[in-house]
């Protein structure tokens, strides 16, 4: 390994590789195992690990629908209140299902608003922008305990070859659209394809500005931006819904909790079970669900309501527990969205030991990309020996890249793999380079 880190021209000093056979007790090869290091999104096996030893994967979460009166003849004479509990999976498809199950219990008219209790989460104010100056980006969206799809919106630009189209999917009501978009004669190219997205008040997010030279070489392109603030998300896409499904609604939307929390809701809508949501929180790395499970383990550990000590302190406490020493680990972002968080390559080996000792094994390893088939390393070692005989959690940051799962190489007896990478310019293909190397040696084991 060092002579593959020299030829990459990457120091030594900036890899940590721990490689072990499973139930062995001392690794096949340590380098810097004990440094602590940036694990970028790896560090997502952390907490998928302990939420799934703390909640089991059959665990849902719940939104609660509440009204100020019973409908009669179809008619709710006040307000409708949905209560979150942090559900990571509430995209467009699901906050449909809540919508129709709503009309089909015979609600038909709202006289009132759409009342949000966000009490389940309590959570300090964030930037979204913070970490890259992104804040459109989804994969800076904070957690929110009733966050609907994401709050995103794709945008769909088309050209018939004379005029530019745009096409927001959802498209939601209370979103203003500004199209200033024009072509330009040459091929299908270029950063977004010349498309630039802004928000006009980055407060309310509710009027989205599409400018720049869109080539005539393409006929069709697509980007998905977070849009608005999520309660106001979350209305606009429940009036679109509800008018789609036949429904009238008078009031428009405020935050305030349920009058009696402990009153039986009106209606509940379940959320799929963990076992489902960690396939797409580790095999596509979504940050944002991943926070979400970390809130969940706190408040289900220390009660509600959920806030990031108690879900740090969750976390840390069921590693412990499960024998992965937490000295010098340090988790300021759940998902590893972070700068300064700090994991070694022997405490990730823990966890993935630990992980495959637990009953849950089978439902975490399935949660991890395959190389060569899906999720984030779909392609990666295509074509190789390596091809669909890996689960391993990618991360990348600027200057950050790494790799950690399970092998079953040629002999058959499957292997434990980390390595984590805090070089310059070792997301620029430099990291990835030095990893495929070594899964490559690992597979010949």
């Amino acid at each position: 390994m060092a002579l593959a880190a020299k030829s990459l021209k990457l120091p030594e000093q900036a890899i940590s590789v721990w490689v072990q056979k499973l139930g062995a007790a001392a690794p096949l090869l340590a380098v810097n195992a004990d440094r602590p290091r940036n694990p970028a999104s790896v560090m997502k096996l952390v907490t998928t690990f302990a939420a799934l030893e703390r909640l089991g994967p059959a665990y849902r979460w719940r939104t609660e629908v509440h009204l100020a009166a019973e409908p009669r003849q179809g008619t709710v004479a006040g307000d409708l209140w949905l209560r979150g509990s942090g559900d990571p999976y509430l995209v467009a498809e699901e906050y449909w299902k809540l919508a129709d199950a709503l009309r089909k219990r015979g609600v038909q008219r709202i006289e009132g608003d759409l009342v949000f209790d966000t009490s389940f989460f309590e959570l300090t104010p964030e930037d979204p922008g913070a970490f890259d100056n992104q804040p459109d980006r989804v994969y800076n969206l904070p957690p929110h305990p009733l966050l609907v799809n994401f709050n995103a919106v794709r945008f769909m630009v088309q050209t018939d070859g004379q005029t530019v189209a745009v096409s927001p999917d959802p498209p939601l009501p209370n979103l203003r659209l500004e199209n200033r978009l024009r072509l330009h004669q040459g091929p299908c190219g270029g950063y977004q394809r010349g498309v630039a997205v802004a928000m006009r008040d980055p407060g309310s997010r509710d009027e989205v500005l599409l400018e720049g030279a869109f080539p005539t070489g393409c006929h069709q392109y697509e980007l998905t931006r977070t849009v608005l603030q999520p309660e106001s998300y979350a209305f606009g896409l429940f009036d679109l819904y509800w008018h789609q499904l036949g429904g009238e609604m008078t009031g428009r939307w405020r935050l305030g909790p349920v009058p009696d929390p402990a009153a039986e809701p009106f209606l509940v809508h379940w959320s799929r079970p963990l076992g489902d949501v960690i396939r797409l929180v580790n095999k596509y790395s979504n940050n944002v669900m991943t926070r979400h499970l970390a809130l969940t383990v706190g408040a289900e550990v220390f009660g509600a309501p959920a806030t990031a000590d108690k879900a740090r302190g969750a976390i840390f406490q069921t590693l412990e527990e499960r024998g992965v020493a937490t000295k010098g680990l340090l988790m300021s972002n759940s998902a590893g969205l972070s700068r300064d968080s700090r994991i070694t390559a022997r405490q990730l080996a823990a966890v993935l030991n630990a992980a495959w000792q637990s009953p849950f094994m089978p439902e975490f390893v399935s949660s991890l990309a395959i190389p060569g088939l899906d999720g984030t390393l779909r392609r990666r070692l295509q074509g190789s020996t390596a091809e669909g005989r890996m689960h391993l959690k990618t991360g990348t940051l600027d200057d950050v890249s790494a790799i950690a799962g399970y092998v079953l190489p040629r002999s058959g007896e499957r292997l434990i793999v980390v390595a984590l990478v805090n070089a310059e310019q070792a997301h620029r293909g430099l990291g990835e380079d030095f990893e495929d190397v070594l899964l490559r040696w690992v597979m010949e084991f």
